[in-house]
């Protein structure tokens, strides 16, 4: 992948995010992230990796490294990279105002994955996001599986000021469908449009 990016040229400008969702592989308190033909990781070898990576590569933002329960361990790599990297509980907070109050008491992440029809209605939505702002988190909209056409998480992620959308790769309608609502905003509010870049967390 940085052997692409850097034959683009775009080695400046592009920087990258991972969507690890641990808890597919997490089995009896370890991590088979090589396959069943290797040892499988405890939290702290897998911390590691993930350390050794984000020094290695522009990674930005991580989320669900660990299990969904794995709360220490979340916190541990917040703790330890947390300044550098946005660690993004999905699986760990599901939109959840008793699992996002819990993880800001622990410290276990410092980014909120807000999916809209999760948590069950607009109102709750944004007094998701207000409860992560104010605890310094960023936040990141996104789709789920399952997507329909419909544009309205990119007009949520624009008014709320999340700087951050997750729609998956522009390769079928209802992901394009978002980014093209994003173009559409962009060029209804003109020269007054901000793009977030570097400060996407903030």
């Amino acid at each position: 992948l940085m052997i692409a990016i850097e034959k683009t040229g775009y080695q400046d400008k592009v920087r990258l995010g991972m969507d690890v969702a641990a808890s597919e592989f997490y089995h009896e308190g370890k991590y088979s992230i090589f396959g069943t033909d290797r040892p499988s990781l405890s939290s702290e070898e897998l911390l590691a990796v993930y350390q050794k990576w984000s020094d290695q590569y522009p990674i930005v933002t991580i989320e669900d490294p660990f299990d969904e329960d794995d709360w220490s361990a979340f916190a541990a790599m917040t703790d330890s990279i947390g300044d550098e990297v946005q660690i993004v509980g999905d699986d760990l907070t599901v939109t959840n105002t008793e699992r996002i109050t819990k993880a800001q008491e622990l410290k276990a992440c410092n980014g909120l994955l807000l999916k809209l029809n999760q948590i069950g209605t607009v109102t709750e939505a944004i007094q998701a996001f207000q409860s992560a702002r104010k605890a310094g988190w960023g936040v990141m909209i996104s789709h789920r599986s399952g997507e329909t056409e419909d544009t309205s998480i990119a007009d949520f992620a624009v008014g709320l000021g999340t700087g951050q959308i997750k729609s998956g790769a522009p390769c079928r309608s209802e992901r394009t469908a978002k980014y093209n609502q994003l173009l559409r905003i962009e060029e209804e509010i003109g020269p007054d449009a901000k793009y977030a870049g570097k400060n996407f967390r903030a």
